[in-house]
């Protein structure tokens, strides 16, 4: 039985980082998104419409690993 506690806690250690990893990912692709677009057309030179779509794509990208991430319970 002490076997058992000690892998999950050994287990739980080195995710640790990945958990975080994924945190900051979302942040970066929720938050990243509208400045993203703007970049693309301001900066770049890019159509609207491939601009908006990847920043759209950005936004969903986020909204759906912070929906994996609440649904693991690693954001409570």
């Amino acid at each position: 039985m002490s076997e058992n506690k000690l892998q999950t806690k050994a287990e739980n250690d080195g995710s640790k980082y990945v958990r975080a990893v994924l945190v900051i990912v979302m942040a970066f692709l929720l938050f990243g998104g509208p400045y993203a677009a703007y970049t693309l057309i301001n900066v770049l030179n890019a159509s609207y419409v491939i601009s908006t779509i990847g920043a759209f794509a950005m936004i969903i990208a986020g909204l759906v690993l912070m929906w994996y991430l609440i649904k693991k319970k690693i954001i409570v």
